[in-house]
């Protein structure tokens, strides 16, 4: 089974260091940038699942200093490590069909976990995920059609079009770049910022 321990995080996230923090630090503020264009206000609230060792943290608060992070993640390791001074909690993605941690947020967070996760937890977890967003999720995942960067180990082989289904079942809306808007705001969109709408 596979293991996300200290190890695994040095290889892939340091050692590895695909894409650096300054690709980390574009992502962040992509996000941001796009939670607060439909929110029309500065983020307040951010919900990271699957969040590993809370990487997301520190740039997000570089950005907002004021907002209030709260992460998830099934690694024993890192929660035990990073937990108190990073505000992590143990939890499995398949947990949230009934973990409610916090009322909806301003921006979730769910990056580079979907494509690793089973079918079962995913479709289990995922309605969970849609209810605890109140602005963007920001759900970087992979598709059999891409050819990325990174851990192979466990890679689900899914077509984009099922996520896309899988998404938009549980009210999501694509706005683009692994941007969603949550169930309560995607009315509130013109026809061309949705991709292949109109």
């Amino acid at each position: 089974m596979k293991q996300y321990d200290a190890r695994y995080f040095q290889r892939w996230y340091r050692d590895g260091d695909i894409g650096g923090p300054q690709r980390l630090a574009r992502k962040v503020a992509l996000a941001v940038a796009t939670a607060e264009y439909y929110l029309e206000r500065p983020i307040r609230t951010v919900l990271d699942i699957g969040c590993g060792e809370g990487a997301w943290r520190a740039p997000l608060l570089k950005l907002r200093p004021r907002l209030r992070y709260l992460g998830f993640d099934s690694s024993e390791y890192a929660i035990a490590r990073y937990g108190r001074s990073r505000n992590l909690h143990l939890a499995t993605f398949a947990d949230f069909e009934y973990l409610r941690p916090c009322p909806p947020v301003d921006l979730v967070v769910c990056a580079d976990v979907m494509h690793y996760l089973p079918t079962r937890d995913l479709r289990r977890g995922l309605p969970g995920l849609a209810e605890l967003c109140g602005g963007v999720a920001f759900l970087e995942t992979f598709a059999r059609e891409d050819e990325y960067e990174g851990d192979h180990d466990g890679f689900q082989s899914r077509p984009g079009r099922w996520y896309r289904r899988q998404f938009e079942a549980a009210g999501l809306r694509a706005v683009g770049s692994h941007c969603w808007l949550a169930p309560a705001l995607a009315a509130e969109t013109a026809a061309l910022e949705i991709p292949g709408a109109g």
